[in-house]
């Protein structure tokens, strides 16, 4: 099967649904000529013209709000933040109108926009490297997408485009570059599913976006240097969220172990933990569950500093050699 890079099937994804539905338009800034800040948009402009694929003025206010009224009329914008970070400035139209309007109006609205937006740490700083994903997930109304591998990354915009909610989609800085399988026949993937990226019976690791990259690297060295048969678990989608998967895996493994990069407190690990001590895998738990998240720091611009604030492969390794003790 070929291989594409985490920007070239976002890429491809957008174009394949802009073929299928002309409703489909892309809004955000510098997306045209240039590409997009991360070249995802590339050569949209070229293939689809001024009329679908749009600049706007370096305002997300602007931008998120003029989404949830073209998506209020009929149309099913693509919009791209630049960075996570700025969708502070965009979070009212998201959380206020967008996601109000499918609580208020049910049947007689629909607000079919995907915003799309990088996370996580890539060296820029504290303004351009939070990963905010837990502020949507707490909105009723929102659909929270955040996806690791290219395949998954095509599968779930699809999904996402042709979804009749808010979306917010969650891209990986560094998950642009990363390469994997991607067919080249047309294909999405269900919201709501996780997946197994590696099965396991001694431990349960469920992670996060680029995380999961990190997880199997730790995976594979507990298996060599301890013996220790690691599942990992990608939830790709945090609202809504497939607890069903995580508990089967518990209650096989009787350990949990949940990494993301976003700060440890007020992230998702919490919300995951308390989703399963509610089922009955806690019953099945032989060891504490325990969360491994970013500092709770202002991300340092110093490498050296940056490099000690997200999650890496030692701390997952350590995180589950202490729940197999």
């Amino acid at each position: 099967m070929r291989e594409l890079t985490g920007r070239e099937a976002i890429r491809e994804a957008l174009a394949e649904e802009m073929r299928h539905d002309e409703l489909v338009f892309l809004m955000g800034e510098d997306i045209t000529d240039y590409g997009g800040c991360f070249g995802v948009t590339g050569d949209l402009y070229q293939q689809f013209g001024k009329e679908r694929v749009r600049n706007t003025p370096m305002s997300e206010m602007a931008i998120v709000n003029s989404a949830v009224g073209a998506a209020m009329l009929g149309m099913r914008p693509v919009i791209e933040i630049m960075f996570m970070d700025f969708l502070a400035y965009g979070a009212d139209g998201l959380a206020n109108q967008a996601a109000k309007a499918v609580g208020m109006y049910t049947d007689q609205c629909s607000v079919p926009m995907v915003l799309r937006t990088p996370a996580g740490d890539a060296g820029a700083g504290g303004h351009h490297t939070q990963s905010l994903e837990a502020w949507f997930c707490h909105i009723p109304g929102i659909v929270v997408v955040m996806p690791s591998t290219p395949y998954d990354l095509k599968g779930l915009l699809k999904t996402s485009i042709r979804n009749n909610n808010p979306v917010l989609f969650v891209e990986h800085k560094l998950g642009y570059r990363m390469k994997g399988p991607v067919p080249e026949e047309e294909y999405t993937l269900p919201l709501g599913k996780a997946h197994i990226k590696r099965e396991g019976s001694d431990l349960t690791i469920v992670a996060t976006s680029y995380m999961v990259y990190k997880a199997l690297e730790a995976a594979e060295i507990l298996r060599k240097e301890d013996g220790v048969s690691a599942e990992i678990i990608d939830p790709r989608t945090l609202v809504p969220f497939d607890i069903d998967t995580v508990i089967r895996s518990v209650c096989k493994t009787k350990r949990l172990l949940i990494v993301h990069e976003a700060f440890e407190r007020g992230g998702i690990g919490g919300e995951i933990a308390a989703q399963v001590i509610d089922s009955e895998a806690f019953y099945q738990l032989d060891a504490p569950i325990k969360r491994i998240g970013g500092l709770n720091v202002t991300m340092p611009y110093s490498h050296v500093l940056e490099q000690q604030v997200p999650p890496n492969t030692d701390k997952i390794v350590d995180g589950a050699r202490d729940l197999l003790r």
